[in-house]
Parts: structure tokens; sequence; C-alpha cells
């Protein structure tokens, strides 16, 4: 009897996120193809598949239509840090929105399912903690943060009209903060900027007071709760929040990386950035109900990991 594979799209699937989705797809005995960019993606976050013969690598812009025969599509492809979507803001807003138009409209035409990485900043700086998927967000629609916020809005408002006018299986999910082995070392965000400045001996640099917190999702959990969303029933359509509710300041994280490098490092502060938001932790029970997914790698152990990595790469 011969077993058919899923051919499943990962686009920005040789980011961070995106390679580590990639592999797990692949150990599922799946056929895998990787768009990206390589904006902020990286081969060699793909280096070690590209030897499996159901894995194929593309290099294709999405703001492009893509040609391909796929049964699933998750859809990463946008830089996710201040420091790169901020880079080319106008191309970060075309990514999410055309490069949107453009995977719907392939999963229409091939009839596929289709899965939107949205992200908890559709949240804004909340006036609501935690965050329920119910919430509208506070969002600055003309700051330097909104080619990425706003982007993503309008991709799920993209996603949910292509499911009512089309009827098109389509979910959607809001990732919280997530960090693991191939986070991009210059990406800016907090885990990364940390654990590197502590391994080259540089100030820490924390912004504000050091009291905003955060909610940090290990790699390996996240990709869990994508598979798991992927394949739940029809009528799930999201938005779902992946995160975990586990909520942490700026101070505490600083301090548990210093402790677990042996850094010397010392903590320095400037002044917090535009419409940085001060909290953000993720209501996941509606998650829980829908997917029985919850995170199970603590922070400790998730950061452990995260620094042998940085240690290979960080010179």
């Amino acid at each position: 009897m011969v077993i058919m594979k899923k051919r499943i799209l990962v686009t920005g699937g040789a980011g961070f996120v995106g390679s580590h989705l990639c592999e797990r797809l692949l150990r599922e005995e799946n056929d895998v193809v990787c768009v990206d960019n390589y904006f902020t993606g990286s081969k060699e976050n793909i280096a070690h598949l590209l030897s499996n013969p159901y894995f194929e690598a593309v290099r294709h812009e999405i703001t492009f239509p893509l040609y391909v025969e796929v049964d699933q599509i998750y859809n990463l492809a946008c830089p996710a840090s201040p420091v790169h979507y901020q880079m080319d803001p106008v191309q970060t807003t075309k990514t999410s929105v055309i490069g949107a138009i453009n995977m719907l409209g392939l999963a229409k035409r091939t009839k596929a399912r289709i899965l939107q990485a949205s992200t908890s900043e559709v949240y804004g700086d909340p006036e609501v903690h935690p965050q329920t998927e119910d919430y509208w967000g506070r969002v600055n629609p003309i700051g330097i943060r909104s080619c990425y916020d706003e982007g993503k809005r309008c991709a799920e408002t993209l996603f949910f009209d292509y499911y009512r006018q089309y009827q098109l299986p389509i979910k959607v999910v809001r990732i919280f903060n997530t960090y693991g082995p191939r986070m991009h070392p210059n990406d800016g965000r907090v885990v990364s900027n940390f654990i590197v400045q502590a391994l080259r001996g540089e100030d820490i640099t924390i912004y504000g007071s050091g009291q905003q917190t955060r909610s940090f999702c290990y790699v390996d959990d996240l990709v869990d709760g994508l598979i798991r969303m992927m394949n739940s029933a029809a009528e799930t359509t999201g938005p779902l929040n992946l995160g975990n509710p586990g909520e942490f300041t700026m101070l505490e994280l600083a301090e548990k990386v210093l402790h677990f490098t042996g850094s010397t490092s010392k903590l320095v502060f400037l002044p917090l950035p535009q419409d940085d938001p001060r909290q953000r932790q993720p209501d996941i029970s509606r998650t829980r109900a829908k997917l029985d997914w919850s995170p199970k790698v603590e922070l400790d152990e998730g950061l452990q990991k995260t620094i042998a990595y940085f240690k290979k790469v960080v010179g």
C-alpha cells in the first residue's frame, strides 16, 4: 500500500521558526517545499535538510505569485523583529498584505488548507491583560512599528474575507515572543540581544525601567502548536493565541541570562522605543480547549538550549 505524503509549502521556511517547522514536517514524512527570499532567513538554517529527497528549497519573493501544487500552506514569510521589519517598512507591509493575497490565491486554486502566522503585535500596547483573542487591540496606525502591526492585521482581514467569500479552509494563529536555536544574532529581539551581549561580555541594554513584561515560548512548543492548528477541525479557524503564559520582566530575563552564561556583563538602561508595549501575555485558554495544546518547555530549560546554540555562532 502506497501512503501519499502531504505536499506542504512553508513560506519563510529558511527563517528561525520556519526551519524548525520544515524539520518537524519532514520528520513526520511529508513532502516539504520551503520558500524564502533570504532577507532574514538563512541557508545555514536548512542546509542539513537539503539531502532529504522530500525537501525542496526555492528562492522566491512572495509579493510575486507562486505556482506550485500543494495540500497545505504555512504562511510565515515576513521579517518579525523591529530591526529587520523597520529596515524596509514599505516592503514589510507588501510582504504581509500582497504576500497574503498571493498565498490565499494559491490556496484557492489548489484547494489547500492555509495557515497564517499572525502575531501578538496585532494587540499593540494592550489595555487588556492578559490578551484574549476577542480583544481588538490598541495599535498606532502611523508609528514606526505600524508596517508590521497593521500589515499583519490586514493579512488577518484578508484570510477571513477569503473564508467568508470563497469558503477557503483557513487557520490563523497569533504568535507571542518565541525563542530558541537559529534565532538571528542581530535581530534586536530581547532574548538574542541579552544572550549575545552576555557571551561577548558587553553591557546588557535594557530599555525603560526593565519592568515591562514579555512571555517567552520555546520554538519546539510553538511548532507543535502550528501543526496542531493546521490539522485541527475545519471549523477551528482561529484566531488562536500561541505563546507561553509565563510572564517575566526584562530585569528577570537579564538576571537569568547572566546566571546561565556566567557573564560579568553590566546592566545599562536606555530610553524606551516608540510604541513599545509595556505588557505582553497570552491568554491561551481557548487554544488549550481547541487544540489540547500548552507549552511544555520552561524558560530556564529553553534559555540553556538557546545559549548553547549561540555559543557556537557568536565570535
